[in-house]
C-alpha cells in the first residue's frame, strides 16, 4: 500500500495550468528549433522531463511567447480554453505548410473542487516526454521546409469570451491537399491534451 501511495500526487486546477503551459512553451520551443524557423545558433539548451530541450534566447520571440501564453495559463485556469494552433507559413507567399495542432478538453467540474486531485506526475511527465520525443523525431516524416517560413500561434476559447486587446480574430488556416499524423496525448485529469500534426503533401 506504502509504494502504491508513493506513486501518486495531488493535483490542483493551478497545478494542471502551469505543467499544460508549461508544456506548451517547451513544445513550441522545439517545433521551432526542429524545423528550423529560427537559427539554431539562437537556441540554447535546458533539462526538462529528463529530456535535453532548446528554447530560444530571441528576446523578441520570447516576447511573443510570453505574451501569448500568458493568455493561454489564464484561460486553462479557467477552463475555456479548447485548441491552441501553430501555424508554419512561407514568409513569402504567406501559404500554410505545417499546422501543429493541440485539441485541449477541460473538466469544468475542477472549477468547483477544492481538494486537489489524485494524479500520478511522473505519469503525466512521461506523457509529456513522449510528445517532445514525437516532435524531435517529425524531421524524419515531415517534408524539407525549402522556403523562408514565419509561425502564428492560433488559440480556440468557449464562445462569448472578449478578445484580449492586441488580439485579433483569424481563419482556420487550414492546408490544402494536406496529410496528417496523430502525436501522442496527455492528461492531468484536469486538461486533457491531444495533439497530431498536419502537412501539405507532395
Amino acid at each position: 500500500m506504502a509504494s502504491q501511495l508513493a506513486s501518486k500526487s495531488a493535483i490542483s486546477l493551478k497545478g494542471s495550468t502551469d505543467i499544460v503551459s508549461e508544456f506548451f512553451m517547451y513544445g513550441i520551443n522545439s517545433i521551432l528549433y526542429q524545423r528550423g524557423i529560427y537559427p539554431p545558433e539562437t537556441f540554447t539548451r535546458v533539462q526538462k522531463y529528463g529530456l535535453t530541450l532548446l528554447v530560444s534566447t530571441d528576446p523578441e520571440l520570447k516576447k511573443y511567447l510570453n505574451t501569448v501564453l500568458a493568455q493561454v495559463k489564464d484561460w486553462l485556469q479557467n477552463l475555456t480554453i479548447k485548441k491552441m494552433v501553430a501555424v508554419i507559413k512561407c514568409s513569402q507567399t504567406s501559404e500554410v505548410l505545417e499546422r501543429w495542432q493541440f485539441d485541449i478538453q477541460c473538466d469544468k467540474t475542477a472549477a468547483n473542487e477544492t481538494a486537489p486531485r489524485e494524479r500520478s506526475l511522473q505519469e503525466i511527465e512521461s506523457q509529456i516526454k513522449a510528445i517532445i520525443r514525437q516532435i524531435t523525431a517529425s524531421v524524419t516524416f515531415l517534408p524539407l521546409l525549402e522556403t523562408s517560413c514565419v509561425f502564428d500561434l492560433l488559440v480556440y476559447t468557449d464562445t462569448g469570451l472578449e478578445i484580449p486587446a492586441n488580439w485579433g480574430e483569424s481563419g482556420p488556416a487550414l492546408i490544402s491537399n494536406s496529410e496528417e499524423v496523430r502525436l501522442r496525448s496527455f492528461t492531468t485529469s484536469i486538461h486533457a491534451v491531444d495533439s497530431m500534426v498536419a502537412y501539405k503533401a507532395e
